[in-house]
């Protein structure tokens, strides 16, 4: 057998997808993992929820056990004594913390660092399976250090989607050698390039250990993109996720002129569906995903020349997902009333991309729930960065008030309908802040929409199962 016959044989079937703000926790992750697949952690404000958890006062005592493995122990011990509290906050709002900009200080990125550090060790913490991070091309200012962190933690995968992520496969290999990492920002109005970089010697001197190369899989939505990408040396990827348009979270938009249907959703044709057999002729593996949740749909991945599948919208399902308790029971409820309802709303992100949006009682879905929520912008992981006309930086969000979107150069009809979704995907799991004014941040639960292998497994498992469970379902149907 050849070494390239072994890769392929031990590739994972099942991804577990990377959902939402720790969604896909490093609980769900690491059960995943245990069963032999590649368990995920999403990599999004992973310093917002070790920070907050740590004001909550770390129960269980999980970060701190991690943070005690921190190659530098000075820089975990200035992140405890800014944030952890004993017994927790006692009604306080959380701190706020400094957003990870274009040239973040020094405590931004120590946070970041811990953070993914902290959800990575945790996934892997006593076992030899595969885990994965998964991060957003959007989210450009927060990638240096979430990698970086994620590989001090020996993180074996990095997943990223929306957007192309071109550069990511040399940020790889620069951090594994020890050289600084960079990586382009798009910036609104730029007159000049713009730079991001991180020299992991400069940030934890003879602290650094020797960091392996995880494999990186890129998110694509066709394989156009997908021939892109393997064109070059440079930017090329180890394999591909593709991604359909039924998939949950954000989702790359229909090409050609956007139309909605009757519902205000955008109608997605034959030329949104990616060529497998193009796919196949690449050469480089490749997993399936969006309406692939089912034991029949990844053995049908499989026949095509998938590796296999990755699936999310089961696993946000799963009792060691992040979504609060009471979120959880009420879409399992609603799954055995067949009542649960996934739109796709064109204008919900402030990335300018659709978003999968499930409607629950009480989440910023309903419009009275989210016209009773102040427009407030005060995390900014989806701020785009803006050069004005005197050469400096500001930064943008469609979801903030919209005469500081328009005074920073936006125009009002952007701000129409938007969603502050990093604030609602902490509600998500019981980390939303608390307002001054007494009123708590609301959820908003992204979803795939094709709930169909939820509903199935739903009709033997009513009160819901483990993620062990889902994966042994998922390869039921394979030899």
């Amino acid at each position: 057998m050849t070494v390239e016959q072994t890769a392929v044989v031990t590739r994972p079937v099942i991804i577990q997808g990377g959902m939402g703000v720790a969604v896909s926790s490093w609980q769900l992750a690491r059960q995943v993992s245990l069963t032999g697949q590649l368990g995920v952690v999403s990599g999004t404000a992973l310093d917002s929820v070790v920070a907050r958890r740590l004001q909550d006062g770390d129960e269980g005592g999980h970060i701190r056990r991690a943070l005690a493995h921190f190659p530098s122990p000075a820089m975990a011990s200035r992140v405890l004594d800014r944030y952890f509290r004993e017994g927790g906050r006692d009604g306080a709002a959380y701190r706020p913390q400094l957003p990870l900009g274009l040239n973040p200080r020094p405590a931004a990125i120590e946070l970041a660092l811990v953070g993914n550090f902290a959800e990575v060790w945790l996934a892997k913490e006593g076992h030899d399976g595969v885990v994965g991070i998964n991060l957003l091309e959007k989210i450009q200012t927060a990638t240096l250090s979430a990698v970086l962190g994620a590989m001090l933690a020996g993180v074996d995968y990095v997943l990223m989607g929306a957007g192309i992520p071109r550069e990511i496969p040399q940020l790889l290999n620069n951090f594994a050698a020890g050289l600084p990492g960079e990586l382009t920002i798009d910036v609104a109005d730029a007159t000049r390039p713009y730079i991001a970089s991180l020299d992991p010697v400069e940030l934890l001197g003879d602290a650094l250990p020797e960091l392996k190369r995880p494999q990186f899989l890129a998110i694509v939505s066709l394989h156009v993109l997908a021939a892109f990408l393997n064109r070059s040396e440079q930017f090329r990827p180890d394999g591909f996720i593709v991604e359909g348009p039924l998939a949950g979270g954000h989702s790359a938009p229909p090409r050609g002129k956007m139309a909605l249907d009757d519902a205000g959703q955008p109608v997605y044709g034959l030329r949104d569906n990616a060529d497998l057999a193009a796919m196949t002729a690449i050469g480089l593996p490749f997993w399936l995903a969006g309406a692939y949740g089912t034991p029949e749909r990844v053995a049908d991945a499989v026949a095509a020349g998938a590796v296999g599948v990755q699936v999310g919208t089961l696993f946000a399902f799963a009792e060691e997902s992040g979504l609060r308790t009471d979120l959880r029971s009420g879409l399992l409820h609603s799954l055995n009333q067949d009542s649960g309802q996934v739109r796709n709303d064109p204008r919900a992100s402030p990335t300018g991309f659709p978003f999968k949006i499930a409607n629950v009682e009480g989440s910023l879905s309903e419009p009275e729930t989210y016209a009773a929520r102040e427009r407030i912008c005060d995390l900014g992981f989806l701020r785009t960065p803006v050069e004005r006309e005197d050469g400096r930086l500001t930064y943008r969000c469609a979801a903030e008030p919209e005469q500081m979107y328009v005074k920073k150069g936006g125009e009002a009809a952007d701000t129409i309908g938007r969603m502050c979704l990093c604030n609602a995907l902490l509600a998500d799991i019981g980390l939303g802040q608390m307002r001054k004014s007494g009123y708590v941040e609301q959820p908003a639960i992204t979803l795939g929409q094709d709930l169909s292998g939820p509903e199935r497994l739903a009709e033997t498992r009513p009160d819901g199962w483990t993620a062990a469970e889902a994966v042994e379902w998922l390869t039921s149907s394979l030899a």
